[in-house]
């Protein structure tokens, strides 16, 4: 009988009354009864009552068979010994603690019905007993199940440490007994090891109820609850972190709250303790390793290194051919090793931890050996991301970064869920790693840090030594270097670098293996993602939304996703810079779609998508949601490092400012998004445009015409904003005439969107007011409203200054069916009609203040997992929130909700 490990413990006696047995003194062979083996183990005072389980045992009492079969230490004796004492039991328990001895039938039957008569079963005389230790008559099992299969109530037979029993005699035995006795018997079998019983056809017939090793484990509030009876009250994070180094081990985690009663301070004890030196070794060491032949043992010592293990792999690093037969032997015995899947183990973690202990202390030096094998079959079997970190367990630099260089895989250095793990691994990189791939492995690590001066260097490095190549296949290595190039020049800013890198990369696509390509769809997906970037920086629109555009189709998969979420979100920006805030929306959802998809959390999402959305919603006159977004892409890494997305912010805080009436405040932040960036041709003619129109603007809300154009005048820019703006200076300086002629010269179809058209339009229908014109201004006000409606730009009449509130109020025919529009812009109208469906005075039933919450975060476009992270829930909480705001406002999605809400003024 297995020993708990709380010895010394208080306990309380456990069993099932029955009257003294009237046995024999003696068995087969002469040898005396050990009554011991017929009493039901005590429950420590420590001992956890885990109902899970012993719902499952109750359920097992339904069907002829229970087997609880897990390791050493992991509680099956104590779980079945509190069952008994708690559970309704159907008919009186019968316990027999089984030793290798039964192995002889007439030793085991005879012990057997001993237990049986020892816990106030009676039996017949006729049933009788073994004679001889060797053999059992057959009759006697059938006179057994007879008298069984007629009682009214079941006896619930439990044979603890079952693995003892190898003989092929005993287990058909049991079966006969099991098959023949119907309902009078519920046999439960404790068992470190598949018993031999025909498991098999129990299963078929549903006859078996199986509680193992899986279900055994403790979970971390049962952890915490052991912990509790032992005087140890951790953290939820304390408890988690023991039952996952433990995994869940009933005896490791009851050895391991003993060690740490002493401590100071019990949870800092057990995250840093050395199991390799604790009694938790000792009971694995005696009770697994120690019992093992020579051979598993040298097996599972050298295979600790691993996380996980294949036949070929065990192979590879014990130097012999057995591995598969001692693996499959050792999940049997549940010896803390089991099956993973496709012939593939896994070693319980605790366990791993201290063989590996026990491999340094018998075998020096060795574990470092192992784990350069194991780089070396895991790279030919076609497993280089687990080669790598046995790579670096060597200390064998060169190896992994080649690995990584030649693999092609220097991408997932960026993207992808290996990007911090790999990072992680190569930071422990040693200075004396030489050659072009572990150069490139450092130039690709601090280019992802946006540390241009020393990942150039690196690079520099890496290419000098590429030239001097003297045979071999290089090209794997040239082409990320190239890949490199491009990212390194868009931090610089330089456009023809990136050009140049980028041709260069796509000529040595082609000299790659195309199998090897396919595998890593984040390169083309990264360089053009880079290339566009650099490209919208210098200003090449048309340039940037080609390379973004390929960006955004490369490939599906989690290497591509970050790439081709950010290249969507910078093809946004193109769109709103080119007037068409619907389809820049309609791209962000796709993108938020994208990351959500893909699981890439908020963290590592671009800032783009954040500017964005806080430009959109200035135009829709939300500047509430504007400014939150806009907070939220000044503290993305793309503000810090993207010149782009650092010149777009400051002009959308300069509008912000700007609707806010602080003049001066917008001025200074437009000073910041004029400032340089990188590259030679300083801010592009977006920055440029964006940047005049707004001082221009600052500039006439203070009555300073001239100020305003002197801004327009200077930024060498000339779109259609800038006329619009130098009309509207010169029109607050009186020249009507000078306003006309400026507006006459922008084209009526220049390809632009409604957001530059309409203000087009707006400038003169106010230039005609100015002009007398009345009839024309209401005409032209009305195609802009028309452009729009559909996308509810509120803004430019917002801008529009006191004519347009004249003129509406003079005759407010034209805004009639355009209740979109801000409320006091409206004055004496309804916001009805044009075909719009209904909206309802109030939501039909009012929305609470999380869900309002999560309402105005929709509007902001932000995924479920960005909503739950910034309000502190869980996503399935905000699914719920936002199924009842769409029920409470009788639609169907989010944008609809969203749109609901703006015209009920929720958000």
């Amino acid at each position: 009988m297995a020993l708990s490990p709380d010895v010394g413990t208080p306990a309380r006696p456990v069993g099932v009354p029955g009257r003294a047995p009237d046995v024999p003194a003696r068995i087969p062979g002469g040898d005396p009864v050990l009554a011991a083996r017929f009493a039901v183990p005590l429950i420590p005072e420590t001992f956890v009552h885990r109902p899970r389980l012993s719902g499952r045992l109750d359920d097992g009492l339904r069907t002829s068979l229970l087997l609880v079969s897990g390791p050493a230490g992991a509680g099956k004796t104590l779980l079945v010994a509190d069952w008994l004492a708690t559970a309704r039991l159907p008919g009186p328990a019968v316990w027999l603690t089984v030793e290798r001895e039964d192995n002889a039938p007439g030793v085991f039957w005879a012990y057997l019905l001993e237990a049986v008569r020892h816990h106030g079963v009676a039996l017949p005389d006729d049933i009788g007993s073994p004679a001889r230790a060797q053999e059992v008559d057959h009759s006697l099992l059938a006179r057994l199940a007879a008298h069984l299969s007629r009682r009214e109530e079941p006896v619930v037979l439990v044979l603890d440490e079952f693995e003892h029993v190898s003989s092929a005699e005993v287990a058909s035995g049991l079966h006969f007994l099991l098959g023949h006795a119907g309902p009078g018997l519920r046999l439960a079998v404790l068992s470190r090891t598949e018993p031999l019983l025909p498991l098999h056809r129990y299963r078929a017939a549903g006859s078996v109820t199986e509680v193992r090793a899986a279900d055994l484990a403790f979970r971390p509030p049962e952890t915490a609850a052991l912990l509790h009876r032992h005087g140890l009250d951790l953290s939820a994070e304390g408890s988690r972190a023991l039952t996952e180094r433990t995994g869940g081990w009933a005896a490791g985690l009851r050895l391991s709250a003993l060690a740490a009663q002493g401590a100071g301070d019990p949870e800092a004890y057990l995250a840093e303790f050395e199991a390799g030196g604790s009694t938790v070794a000792d009971f694995l060491l005696a009770e697994v390793l120690d019992t093992q032949s020579a051979e598993a043992q040298d097996l599972l010592l050298r295979t600790s290194v691993l996380g996980r293990v294949h036949p070929d792999l065990a192979d590879a690093l014990t130097g012999r051919r057995n591995a598969a037969r001692i693996l499959a032997d050792l999940s049997r015995a549940n010896a803390f090793v089991e099956p993973v899947g496709h012939a593939w183990y896994r070693c319980h973690p605790l366990f791993a931890e201290i063989l590996r202990v026990h491999l340094a202390a018998r075998s020096p030096g060795l574990e470092r050996e192992l784990h350069r094998r194991a780089a070396r079959w895991l790279t030919d079997a076609g497993h280089p991301t687990d080669a790598l970190s046995h790579a670096a367990a060597a200390g064998d630099w060169e190896f992994a970064a080649a690995r990584v260089v030649d693999g092609l895989a220097l991408g997932t250095l960026f993207t992808g869920r290996d990007a911090e793990r790999l990072d992680t691994l190569f930071a422990g990189m040693t200075p004396d790693a030489r050659g072009a791939a572990p150069e490139l492995v450092r130039a690709a690590r601090d280019l992802a840090r946006y540390e241009a001066d020393s990942g150039l260097d690196h690079l520099g490095r890496a290419e000098a030594l590429l030239r001097e190549h003297d045979g071999g296949d290089a090209s794997a290595a040239l082409l990320g270097a190239a890949q490199l190039r491009v990212l390194a020049a868009r931090l610089l800013g330089s456009a023809d670098l990136a050009r140049a890198a980028a041709e260069e990369a796509e000529r040595l696509e082609g000299l790659v293996p195309p199998g090897l390509l396919a595998e890593h769809p984040e390169l083309p997906a990264l360089r053009l993602n880079d290339l566009g970037a650099v490209l919208l920086w210098e200003g090449g629109l048309d340039a940037a939304k080609e390379a973004l555009t390929a960006a955004a189709k490369t490939a599906d998969g989690p290497t591509t996703a970050g790439p081709r979420q950010e290249a969507l979100a910078r093809l946004a920006l193109i769109d709103l810079l080119d007037g068409r805030p619907g389809r820049a929306e309609a791209r962000l959802r796709k993108a938020a779609a994208e990351a959500e998809r893909a699981g890439l959390p908020p963290a590592s999402r671009s800032g783009v998508g954040h500017l964005v959305l806080a430009a959109l919603a200035v135009e829709h006159d939300d500047l509430t949601a504007a400014r939150a977004a806009a907070d939220r892409a000044a503290g993305s890494a793309a503000a810090r490092h993207d010149p782009a997305v650092a010149a777009g912010l400051a002009i959308v805080r300069a509008r912000i400012l700007l609707a806010g009436g602080r003049t001066r405040a917008a001025l200074d932040a437009l000073g910041r998004a004029a400032d340089d960036g990188p590259g030679p041709a300083g801010p592009p003619p977006w920055v440029r445009e964006g940047v005049a129109v707004l001082a221009s603007a600052a500039h006439l809300a203070e009555a300073d015409p001239a100020a305003a154009l002197a801004a327009l005048d200077g930024s060498g820019a000339d779109g259609p904003e800038c006329a619009v703006a130098a009309a509207q200076a010169r029109l607050a300086a009186g020249e009507s005439r000078s306003a006309l002629r400026i507006l006459d010269a922008v084209p009526d179809h220049d390809g632009h969107g409604p957001g530059v058209t309409v203000r087009v339009l707006l400038a003169r229908a106010q230039v005609a007011a100015a002009l007398g014109d009345e009839a024309d201004a209401r005409r032209l006000l009305a195609r802009a409203l028309a452009l729009a409606r559909p996308e509810k730009l509120r803004r430019p009449f917002r801008d529009a200054g006191p004519w347009l509130r004249r003129l509406l109020r003079a005759r407010p025919s034209p805004a009639d069916s355009h209740g979109w529009l801000p409320a006091d812009l409206l004055p004496g109208t309804a916001a009805a009609g044009g075909g719009e469906a209904a909206v309802p005075d109030a939501p039909v039933e009012p929305l609470s203040e999380r869900e309002l919450d999560v309402l105005e975060r929709a509007a902001q476009m932000l995924s479920t997992e960005e909503i739950a992270a910034e309000l502190f829930l869980s996503v399935n909480t905000v699914k719920t929130h936002l199924k009842s705001i769409n029920r409470k406002l009788a639609v169907s999605g989010r944008s609809r909700a969203v749109r609901r809400a703006r015209e009920l003024h929720l958000i």
